[in-house]
C-alpha cells in the first residue's frame, strides 16, 4: 500500500506545511462523499485549501486507490508542482534598461519614480509602475545581490585596519618590523585607499585618514571608523566619546564622525569587504622579497591599488575609478589649503595678570580677564595655541616659542588695564607732539627725571589731560613757564594753571625761549 511518511512537505498551494497523510485523508474523505465543510472540520484545514486539493485531484482524472499507492515524493510532485514561469517579452528590454541606469540611482535627486518615468517614455507598452518596481526588486536581488543603494555620492567614508600585517626588513641589521595596514573606502563609488603605517596610534591613524582624503581629492560629509581607541575613547549606543584630536581632525575637514556600533558588522560591511579584497589583490600580489622601508612598501601598495581601482567590478563594465570620476568626485567637499595639525594638551591655572603659561615653551598667553584663577585646558599644535574652559574655547593665539615672554590680546584685558597696557614713553611723547613741540619737550623731561619711565606715566597722563580742560594754548604756555622755572611735574603745571600765571605777562616772568630739541631722546631710548 502507500507510504504513511510523517515528512512535512511545504505545499505551494497552502500557506502552511502539511503532512502527506493529511493530504491523503482529504482525498479519501472526498471520495467517500463528504462535503468540503465536513472535510475542513475533520482535517482542521481551511475550506479554501480543501477546495484547492480537491480541484487538483479532479483534474488528474484518477481514483483514490491509485493516489494512495503513490509514494510521498510523487504525490508531492502531483499536488505541489510550481507553475511554469510565464515568459514576458517585456522583461528583456526592462533588464537592459535597468543595467544601463543602475549607477544613476546613486546620484542625488534620482529616484526610482523618475527612472520609471524615463522607462515609460522609452517603452510606452512596457510594464506599469507597480510591475516596474516589482521586477526591479527581483532584478536587483538576482543580478546584484550586494549592491547598496543607500550610499549617496560624497556621503560617507569608511575606515578600518586589516587583521593581517605586512613586514619590512632593515637592510643593515636584518630586523623585521611589522606594519599595520589602513583601508579606506568611499560608500558610493567604492574607490579604495590602502596604506601601510607603523601603528594604530592616533597620530598615525589621523595621518592615514588625511592621506585618504587627499588621495580622493575631497572630503565626504561623514567618516565612519571602527571603535578603535584612536577614534572612539568610549563607545556608547547613543553618544560615544570621541578622541579629541580625531574629533578636531574631522571638524577641520567638515566631516561628521559616525562610529560603527559595537558588535554590528553591518555598519561597516563595506570596509570589511574592502579588507577582504585587499588581501586578494594587494597582499597576495606583493613580491616575496620584503621591502626595506615603509616608503618602499607603500610605493608597492600604491601601484597595486591603482590597478585595483581601475579593474572593472565583477559583472559590470565599469571600475571604481570610473564610477568615482563620474558620480562622486564632484560631490566631495574641497580640502583646506593647509593640512590638519595634531594638537597636544596641557592643563594650567590662569594667573592674576590674566595670562596662562604653556610650560613646554615657558611662554605666556592672555585669556579674558574674567577667567583669572580658573583652571583651563590648552591645546597646542605647531602653529596655534587654543585655550578652553569647560569645553568652551576662550582664546586662540599664534604659537610663540620665546621663553618668559608674553603674547597679549588687548581685548582680553579689563578696560582700565587695556589703557595701562598701551602706556609707554612713545605713547605719551606722541600725544604731547600733537599739542605742540614745547609740550613734547616738557613731557620728555618729566620722563627723564624719573629713575624708571613707568614712574612718570601718571604725571604725564595728568599733564596731557589739561589740554582738554583748559585748551592747548594755555598748556603750551604753562609748559614754557614751568621750564623757565626748572620745574618738571604735574604739580608745577597744575599750580601755574590754577593761579593763571600762564596768562600773566610780567617783566620778571617774560617768556624764555625753549632750548633746541636735539636732546629729546625719543622713543628708542625708552625701549
Amino acid at each position: 500500500m502507500g507510504y504513511l511518511s510523517l515528512t512535512k512537505i511545504n505545499l505551494h498551494m497552502a500557506n502552511n506545511p502539511i503532512h502527506m497523510s493529511k493530504l491523503r485523508q482529504v482525498i479519501k474523505l472526498h471520495c467517500q462523499g463528504q462535503s468540503k465543510l465536513q472535510i475542513s472540520a475533520t482535517t482542521s484545514l481551511s475550506r479554501n485549501t480543501v477546495k484547492k486539493y480537491i480541484r487538483v485531484f479532479s483534474g488528474l482524472k484518477t481514483t483514490w486507490e491509485q493516489i494512495n499507492q503513490l509514494p510521498d515524493k510523487e504525490l508531492d510532485e502531483l499536488f505541489c508542482k510550481e507553475p511554469e514561469a510565464i515568459v514576458d517579452d517585456r522583461l528583456v528590454p526592462l533588464h537592459e534598461f535597468l543595467k544601463q541606469q543602475e549607477k544613476r540611482l546613486r546620484q542625488r535627486g534620482v529616484t526610482l519614480l523618475r527612472l520609471w518615468d524615463e522607462y515609460h517614455g522609452q517603452y510606452p507598452e512596457g510594464f506599469s509602475r507597480t510591475s516596474f518596481y516589482h521586477h526591479y526588486n527581483l532584478w536587483k536581488k538576482r543580478v546584484h545581490p550586494s549592491m547598496h543603494m543607500a550610499h549617496k555620492p560624497g556621503d560617507k567614508m569608511f575606515v578600518d585596519y586589516t587583521g593581517e600585517k605586512l613586514q619590512v626588513v632593515d637592510p643593515d641589521s636584518g630586523e623585521v618590523k611589522t606594519m599595520e595596514v589602513f583601508v579606506s573606502i568611499l560608500g558610493a563609488s567604492q574607490l579604495t585607499y590602502v596604506e601601510a603605517v607603523e601603528s594604530q596610534r592616533v597620530e598615525d591613524f589621523i595621518s592615514c585618514c588625511e592621506n585618504a582624503l587627499h588621495y580622493f581629492g575631497g572630503a565626504p560629509n561623514a567618516i565612519v571608523p571602527d571603535n578603535l581607541k584612536s577614534a572612539v575613547i568610549k563607545s556608547n549606543r547613543y553618544e560615544p566619546k570621541l578622541n579629541e584630536n580625531f574629533e578636531a581632525f574631522a571638524e577641520y575637514y567638515g566631516m561628521a564622525v559616525l562610529p560603527a556600533r559595537a558588535y554590528k558588522p553591518k555598519d561597516k560591511a563595506l570596509v570589511e569587504g574592502a579588507v577582504k579584497i585587499t588581501y586578494i589583490r594587494i597582499f597576495a600580489s606583493l613580491p616575496d622579497k620584503l621591502a626595506t622601508s615603509l616608503e618602499e612598501l607603500n610605493t608597492r601598495i600604491s601601484a597595486l591599488l591603482a590597478v585595483h581601482n581601475r579593474t572593472a567590478f565583477k559583472g559590470r563594465n565599469y571600475s571604481r575609478q570610473e564610477q568615482f570620476d563620474e558620480m562622486e568626485r564632484a560631490a566631495l567637499q574641497p580640502l583646506p589649503e593647509k593640512r590638519f595639525e595634531l594638537r597636544s594638551s596641557s592643563v594650567a591655572t590662569v594667573m592674576k595678570n590674566g595670562h596662562v603659561c604653556l610650560s613646554v615653551d615657558k611662554h605666556y598667553y592672555s585669556v579674558p580677564y574674567g577667567y583669572i584663577s580658573k583652571k583651563v585646558r590648552m591645546l597646542y599644535s605647531k602653529s596655534k595655541v587654543e585655550i578652553f574652559y569647560k569645553y568652551e574655547r576662550i582664546a586662540v593665539h599664534e604659537r610663540v616659542r620665546s621663553a618668559h615672554n608674553y603674547t597679549t590680546d588687548p581685548t582680553h584685558m579689563a578696560t582700565q588695564h587695556q589703557v595701562l597696557a598701551e602706556w609707554n614713553p612713545d605713547y605719551f611723547l606722541s600725544q604731547a607732539r600733537s599739542i605742540g613741540n614745547d609740550v613734547e619737550y616738557y613731557i620728555a623731561q618729566v620722563l627723564n627725571k624719573k629713575p624708571h619711565p613707568e614712574q612718570a606715566y601718571k604725571s604725564c597722563q595728568g599733564i596731557l589731560s589739561f589740554g582738554k580742560r583748559v585748551g592747548h594754548q594755555r598748556l603750551i604756555k604753562a609748559c614754557q613757564r614751568a621750564h623757565a622755572y626748572g620745574l618738571y611735574g604735574f604739580r608745577a603745571i597744575d599750580d601755574i594753571l590754577t593761579r593763571g600765571l600762564d596768562l600773566v605777562d610780567l617783566e620778571e616772568d617774560r617768556q624764555l625761549p625753549m632750548p633746541k630739541h636735539e636732546n629729546i631722546r625719543g622713543k628708542n631710548y625708552y625701549q
